[in-house]
């Protein structure tokens, strides 16, 4: 699935992948960020449950959206291809300000959605500024390489993780999710490691990336973004490596950003937080710091 084509008139909307496990009961930061960019009272937020395979989380999201002032929630009943094709659901998608894909199997959510008329929506209204989010499985998906699955609690290894087609939403990056508590760090190296393009991102639990229509997103929630940097890698053993043999990855950058930490995925750099900043904008390297690359 190839990433939208975007009207350059109009900017995409933001891509959101969540780390799984966000807060529902207390100050939902996240979702309350979502219900925001989506139009808050004037939001029409639909919701596809399809990776969960329980019959509450459908509604159980609707109530939140619905609770943080969303003026419109529905879900999608998904759980076969052929209810992709529902002209309902495409009618609903057409209509949608704001819309969440939940967490669960992301081979389920792929395999289902995958080149159906639903998922060709969601790329289209992507491209047309709607902004998109999604927890754990959901997060997933969002990318044009999928992590379809693999081993937590080791280090970068041949055949520690499989890859599947995503959803193309972007093609800079590759997710992860639940990331610190599941130890998924060597997986994600070795993601990395097949095509140094690939910008690798861990997202924690209860804490999402906001991917804005520049390509730079900010950290909220309560734990942290690990990105993975494998452009300037001189050397990988990954081409030749048998399976279940530890890589050799050299030139390796790695960056750990917390709440309001910053990223360009084009320039590759990361900021620290500025109170004074408005959500998702660039500080401004100017003078001396931008001639020396933002670097002391």
């Amino acid at each position: 699935m190839c990433p939208a084509p975007v009207d350059a008139e109009t900017p995409r909307g933001f891509i959101i992948p969540i780390g799984g496990g966000e807060d529902r009961v207390k100050e939902m930061q996240i979702h309350r960020k979502f219900v925001e960019l989506s139009g808050g009272a004037d939001a029409d937020i639909v919701v596809i449950p399809t990776a969960s395979m329980l019959e509450e989380t459908g509604p159980d999201y609707n109530r939140i959206f619905s609770e943080l002032g969303a003026g419109k929630v529905e879900f999608l009943p998904i759980s076969r291809r052929a209810d992709c094709d529902n002209p309902d659901y495409a009618g609903m998608l057409d209509r949608a300000t704001g819309i969440f894909l939940t967490g669960g199997n992301q081979l389920r959510l792929s395999a289902i959605l995958g080149g159906t008329l639903v998922a060709q929506k969601i790329r289209r209204r992507n491209a047309a500024g709607v902004p998109v989010a999604g927890t754990s499985a959901g997060a997933s998906i969002m990318s044009e390489h999928m992590v379809a699955g693999g081993s937590s609690n080791s280090g970068p290894a041949e055949g520690n993780i499989t890859l599947a087609p995503g959803m193309g939403l972007t093609n800079a990056v590759i997710i992860d999710q639940h990331f610190t508590q599941r130890n998924r760090l060597g997986r994600l190296l070795t993601a990395s490691s097949f095509n140094p393009f690939l910008i690798g991102l861990g997202v924690d639990e209860d804490t999402a990336a906001f991917i804005g229509p520049d390509n730079v997103f900010e950290v909220i929630g309560s734990g942290t973004v690990t990105v993975v940097d494998a452009s300037h890698l001189t050397h990988s053993s990954m081409w030749d490596a048998r399976r279940g043999e530890a890589l050799s990855l050299l030139g390796l950058r790695l960056d750990v950003l917390g709440e309001g930490c910053r990223y360009d995925l084009t320039a590759r750099q990361a900021f620290p937080p500025d109170e004074h900043m408005a959500f998702c904008t660039l500080p401004d390297l100017s003078g001396d710091e931008a001639a020396s690359g933002g670097k002391q």
